[in-house]
């Protein structure tokens, strides 16, 4: 995720003139200041002002629609991406991506499709468990995030071949816990695995930086028949 500015700008009390434009009195969305415009029958001194407009034109986080799909080998051991990149370069963490928004791509087809791409492995939706969806507010300061946890029940049969964005290695769960894992991953996601791998549930999470992160389950459903792991 690239660096955003998370704060919002603040309102200017003064007015500034810039040179004669004739425009109508219009917003300018996402900057937080009204524009008005000196229209043809004002008089040319009054170019330009800016005024304070409410807060709902001020800058705010964005906010992205990921997935994350943890992958097993037969012997149940876990694919993790040591990331060359950022955001979390340096750490282990399962792969995944943004959905495609242009193309209205749905979480199951973009952990298809990241499957695919990253490791090779073949899969289709069906072969796809989502157990968990969580809402990260400010995650790293920077920006919100919709994440789509997926368990793959397809097993690996190989280790995937490296990557622009990092190398591939597998690890038992509990070697997972002495890894280099992101705070977020070892805080809230691992035990959101741990708990809901077979069941679904649905949380939101305080990300704000300074902070430890506060994570609140909305709702939780049933496992899947015949599996119980909470």
């Amino acid at each position: 995720m690239p660096p955003q500015s998370t704060g919002r700008r603040a309102e200017r009390s003064s007015c500034s003139r810039r040179p004669h434009r004739e425009v109508s009195r219009t917003k300018a969305s996402g900057r937080g200041f009204e524009i008005v415009g000196a229209s043809a029958d004002e008089p040319r001194s009054k170019a330009w002002s800016c005024r304070p407009i409410p807060d709902l034109f001020c800058f705010t986080m964005r906010y992205r629609i990921a997935v994350l799909v943890f992958l097993e080998n037969a012997a149940g051991e876990h694919l993790l991406l040591l990331r060359e990149n950022q955001p979390n370069k340096g750490a282990w963490s399962p792969l995944g991506g943004k959905l495609e928004m242009a193309t209205g791509e749905s979480p199951f087809e973009c952990a298809v499709r990241e499957t695919r791409e990253e490791t090779g492995h073949e899969i289709a939706a069906s072969d796809l468990h989502l157990f968990a969806v969580i809402a990260e507010k400010a995650y790293e300061g920077e920006s919100h995030w919709l994440m789509f946890l997926f368990r793959c029940l397809k097993p690996l049969d190989r280790r995937p071949n490296d990557i622009a964005e990092g190398r591939f290695a597998f690890f038992t769960r509990e070697a997972v816990d002495g890894l280099n894992l992101p705070q977020t991953d070892r805080s809230a996601l691992w035990p959101i695995y741990d708990g809901y791998r077979d069941r679904f549930v649905a949380l939101r999470a305080d990300c704000a930086p300074g902070r430890p992160v506060s994570v609140v389950v909305e709702q939780v459903t049933p496992a899947l028949p015949g599996q119980n792991h909470a």
